[in-house]
């Protein structure tokens, strides 16, 4: 089973490698600031996603800056990718977006500008901005769906519903960005045809390229404490990496595989705790995706 891998991606359409730089345009989040909620996502982070991301203090450019000091044993003389991943990365007046993204898409090193948003924070403004900014670098938006299962999008306190996530694709499609959903895999009370129903979904949804993400406890979350409490367990990594191998079948060929699982700060992951070694879980990945085209 071959699956279409961001860096393959990457290789066919800029002819080499390109890296993420991580940045914090300094953005909050209607579940943040009392307009949906004040206590966010149930599993995000103070950090709002960002434990990764430059210091918001920094300018943009400062930021890309050192995310190239931090890359340069990788990559010399290469192409980046702008990613705004911190909190709600639309979620702002026009002027100050356009701000932030004309001098990401500006500098001469960035060959992509990405941003991850709330399908609920894209007006008809902003969709414009985008196609704007499209027309000067590719733009790529990342739509944290996670789950198509509206009893889990309430205990998650997602704050929108399935229409909005739609709507929200056909707009940016429409202008000819590229869409990444995010998605979790191992959400409590959710079993695995739940989870294979949402990958699959995302797959017919006009979305071009997903994240799959395992479900990280985070310390100082809501969840920590329903996970404390005995109210659902995490998975194991041969499970989780089978579930992987499954959801990557039901996929369009050509969909982009963003990522396979993602990495928690390991000062602040409560569980599963082998998921802080990068190389087990890839080479399991790896594994169960073999055995998968051999069936």
């Amino acid at each position: 089973m071959e699956y279409y891998s961001l860096n393959r991606y990457l290789r066919d359409t800029f002819g080499q490698k390109v890296y993420k730089i991580a940045l914090d345009g300094g953005f909050t989040c209607p579940n943040r600031d009392g307009t949906l909620d004040t206590r966010g996502c149930i599993f995000c982070s103070d950090a709002g996603s960002g434990e990764f991301a430059g210091k918001r203090e920094d300018s943009i450019t400062a930021q890309i800056e050192k995310g190239k000091e931090r890359l340069k044993r990788k990559i010399k003389g290469g192409k980046y990718i702008a990613y705004f991943q911190a909190f709600t990365n639309t979620y702002a007046p026009v002027e100050k977006l356009r701000k932030l993204y004309e001098e990401a898409v500006s500098h001469p090193d960035i060959a992509v500008l990405s941003i991850a948003t709330r399908p609920d924070c894209l007006s008809e403004e902003i969709i414009l901005l985008l196609h704007e900014m499209n027309r000067k670098k590719p733009v790529w938006v990342e739509l944290g769906l996670q789950t198509i299962h509206e009893k889990t999008a309430k205990y998650i306190r997602r704050g929108y519903s399935l229409p909005v996530y739609e709507e929200a694709v056909k707009r940016l499609r429409e202008i000819g960005v590229q869409v990444i959903v995010h998605v979790i895999l191992g959400l409590p009370g959710e079993s695995k045809e739940d989870m294979k129903k949402t990958v699959s979904y995302v797959g017919k949804s006009g979305a071009t390229g997903i994240k799959l993400q395992l479900l990280h406890v985070i310390s100082g979350t809501d969840l920590e404490q329903d996970y404390r409490q005995g109210k659902f367990l995490t998975m194991g990594l041969e499970e989780y990496a089978g579930l992987v191998a499954d959801c990557i079948a039901l996929l369009p060929e050509k969909m982009v595989i963003h990522r396979m699982t993602g990495d928690g700060d390991k000062k602040t992951l409560v569980a599963p705790k082998w998921s802080g070694d990068k190389k087990i879980v890839l080479n399991a990945l790896n594994k169960a995706i073999r055995e998968k085209e051999r069936v």
